[in-house]
């Protein structure tokens, strides 16, 4: 699968280069336990979005590594695409060498989140 089609609320395979790393944020979960998150954009050849990085894997990712997201989880947040590993997914550093197309950020378009909300 390529970034370009990534689909709401879909699980995916994809491999992505990191572009650029964003700010570590500290969050409180909905258990009260404290989490740390960075917002990494990541893309390929067809595209760019944004990836959720969690936890221990922020130590992993740095600007120009390439990483295969296997069984990954595309949400929508604020009406904008996220990758994210979700609760089953992995993150495996691996090579490539491709550039990445910056001029197609999918994060960019605004989707409507078609959840149902309780």
């Amino acid at each position: 699968m390529k970034v370009k089609d990534l689909m709401p609320r879909k699980r995916a395979d994809v491999t992505v280069k990191v572009i650029s790393l964003g700010e570590k944020r500290q969050v409180i979960g909905k258990d009260g336990s404290s989490h740390q998150v960075v917002d990494v954009l990541v893309g390929d050849e067809t595209g760019c979005v944004l990836m959720s990085v969690w936890d221990s894997n922020i130590n992993k990712v740095t600007q120009g590594k390439v990483f295969a997201i296997e069984d990954g989880f595309v949400s929508v947040h604020r009406g904008s695409m996220r990758l994210s590993l979700g609760r089953t997914g992995k993150m495996v550093e691996t090579q490539g060498t491709f550039e990445v197309n910056t001029q197609n950020n999918i994060s960019n378009k605004v989707v409507e989140d078609e959840r149902r909300r309780y």
